[in-house]
């Protein structure tokens, strides 16, 4: 069992546990369908219990602490009135799940699809979702990962400013539509990630301080109080955060977790908490059998993050590879290096493909001291790799994605860099056809002084970053309405010209050996010219083998391709079918060609096979 919140029974009792270690008293205020308060019994461990026979699943709670009124429940499992109102108790029994034979998805067809479920329709909720599935499972999608649906103030919000880590977003549709959404994502082959915040709560509805020392006084991070998981009291903490994990694995099968800014999470003790977190997930029956992913968003650049707790890592499954775009991103935006001064250079590129992190232990000017550790002997299945989102596009002034950022065959081009990479690929919603809608950063908060502060916030970051100008009003309605993805776009011009070379980019990814291959041994990178890259993908049988060769430059480049071998021309950004302005039928397949050198034009990227030996 769970160790906090409310477990409702089918024979409608439940059964009400709290944590509030320094209280002395706890009362359980029932407030519809019948106002009633009852006296809840002490346990060990600072554990406050009541159990309720003949409980309406339909009841709205309070707790009061030591009789200081009124607050929501810290585990609540719906909050239908928002951050400040009343509790309600959910029958997780309720829901019919048909999805019994479900396991997950494996590494090598993990395609990962990041969303923000109020921007990603216009109706903001998680049934709104569930249409737009059999296109995702077209492009090659195998997992959505939602950006956080942890309850926070109003309706408009990243997600990053939840204060109640168990309860789902009200205005999303609440714990029924995260469930129907589970279901018929499964039911299309499609994982569900939650992007989940443990490093801290946000400022509005924070009530934890009332029940206990959730918070540090230790350390800080830029967005307020740490959680407190190594100091006085942090036993019931860890078990609250841990069992939240486990929590939306059971009540709402999903396949993993993405944790948020992993490096403001202190943790000094003799047990990390990762270590702690890795053991629960471990032994739970639930998951047993199962594909449960840990993705750690580090800005560490060390390796432990991904290693087993027995050598001293975190015990991550995959982590954020950030490198990975910055490399990628200054070379295809002429701009680039205004926000990323420390890259700019093919080599560090050819890096990133080799060896994972750029930045090994080198000296990096903007944080003034060597940063860094290699991950050269880490396998590529541990790093999510991307081109876009939701930090690099909505952390720019303007919200520009990377298709108002760069022209066409540049977009091209960095979409088959990272396709063809030995990494676990990830989209930002809207980027599998080319989507322009801005995505801006939003709130809706209710206290005009955190107002101030959040817009001031933003502005302090965008002058952190060296970026012009200021950026819309986070707390207007319009910077919210203003960011949901365009879908008729995907209808048009371009946009379909762009889906399908997404799509067949996708599918190279997950059938073709070659590019199925986590292994670096099997792969090895060259630059040509100084301004192109060739980048070779072997398979693990050693069967079969691909070059792929990126022109980054503006002028043509001759690459001789090894002479002992025979290659056709499996994939060309310049043919007709992946022009812009092509209106004709759907790309066919390329015929294959033999060459013994290839000229590659300015901004081409290319896929050859080889056939067989010479």
């Amino acid at each position: 069992m769970l160790d906090v919140g409310t477990f409702y029974r089918e024979n409608q009792s439940c059964l009400f546990r709290v944590w509030a270690p320094l209280c002395k008293q706890m009362t359980l205020h029932l407030v519809h369908p019948d106002d009633q308060k009852i006296e809840m019994s002490a346990q060990p461990g600072g554990y406050f219990v009541a159990d309720v026979p003949n409980l309406s699943p339909a009841t709205l709670y309070y707790y009061q602490p030591d009789e200081q009124g009124d607050y929501p429940d810290p585990a609540s499992h719906y909050q239908p009135e928002g951050v400040h109102r009343a509790s309600k108790v959910v029958n997780h029994h309720a829901f019919s799940w048909n999805d019994q034979t479900w396991t997950g998805v494996n590494p090598e067809s993990l395609v990962i699809y990041e969303l923000h479920v109020g921007t990603f329709t216009t109706e903001g909720t998680f049934e709104a979702i569930i249409p737009r599935l059999q296109d995702l499972k077209e492009i090659g999608v195998t997992a959505l990962q939602l950006m956080p649906i942890a309850q926070f103030p109003g309706n408009r919000n990243w997600g990053y400013d939840g204060v109640y880590p168990y309860a789902v977003q009200n205005s999303y549709g609440g714990p029924d539509g995260l469930k129907k959404l589970v279901d018929a994502a499964h039911a299309n082959g499609i994982a569900v990630l939650l992007d989940v915040v443990y490093n801290h709560l946000g400022p509005e509805g924070n009530y934890l301080d009332v029940f206990g020392p959730y918070f540090s006084d230790t350390y800080k991070t830029p967005w307020g109080k740490a959680i407190n998981f190594d100091g006085p009291h942090s036993d019931g903490v860890r078990e609250f955060f841990a069992n939240n994990a486990l929590y939306w694995a059971r009540y709402f099968h999903i396949d993993g977790l993405r944790f948020d800014a992993i490096h403001e999470i202190f943790d000094r003790g003799a047990i990390h908490f990762w270590e702690f977190l890795n053991k629960k997930i471990e032994h739970d029956d639930f998951l047993a059998g199962k594909n449960f992913w840990l993705i750690a968003e580090s800005d560490l650049n060390d390796p432990k993050v991904v290693q087993p707790n027995d050598l001293g890592g975190f015990g991550f499954t995959a982590q954020w590879l950030d490198d990975f775009h910055h490399a990628l991103y200054v070379l295809v935006d002429q701009n680039g290096q205004e926000q990323y001064g420390d890259f700019g250079s093919l080599r560090q590129l050819q890096k990133a493909y080799l060896s994972g992190f750029v930045h090994s232990g080198d000296y990096v000017a903007a944080r003034k001291k060597k940063y860094g550790r290699s991950s050269a002997a880490i396998s590529g299945d541990h790093f999510i790799a991307f081109i876009q989102n939701h930090d690099q596009v909505g952390n720019r002034v303007k919200g520009e994605r990377l298709s108002v950022l760069v022209d066409f065959d540049r977009l091209k081009l960095a979409t088959g860099a990272l396709w063809c990479a030995p990494y676990i690929p990830m989209l930002f919603m809207g980027e599998e056809y080319a989507d322009e809608t801005p995505f801006y950063y939003f709130v809706s908060h209710s206290d005009p002084e955190l107002i101030a502060a959040v817009t001031e916030g933003r502005n302090n970051l965008f002058a952190a970053l060296k970026a012009p100008g200021k950026g819309p009003d986070p707390q207007e309605i319009d910077t919210f309405k203003n960011s949901i993805i365009d879908w008729e776009q995907a209808k048009s011009s371009h946009h379909k010209v762009f889906r399908e070379w997404t799509k067949k980019l996708a599918r190279l990814k997950t059938t073709h050996p070659a590019l199925k291959c986590f292994d670096r041994n099997n792969l090895w990178c060259d630059v040509v010219e100084q301004q192109g890259l060739a980048l070779f993908r072997r398979s693990s049988d050693e069967q079969h083998l691909l070059l792929i060769l990126m022109n980054f430059g503006n002028k043509t480049l001759r690459y001789n391709l090894p002479t002992d071998q025979k290659w056709g021309l499996l994939l060309d950004s310049t043919d007709a079918f992946w022009q812009r302005d092509y209106t004709g039928n759907d790309p066919a397949t390329t015929a294959s060609t033999i060459k013994t050198s290839f000229s590659l034009k300015p901004l081409q990227f290319v896929i050859l096979e080889q056939q067989d030996q010479v």
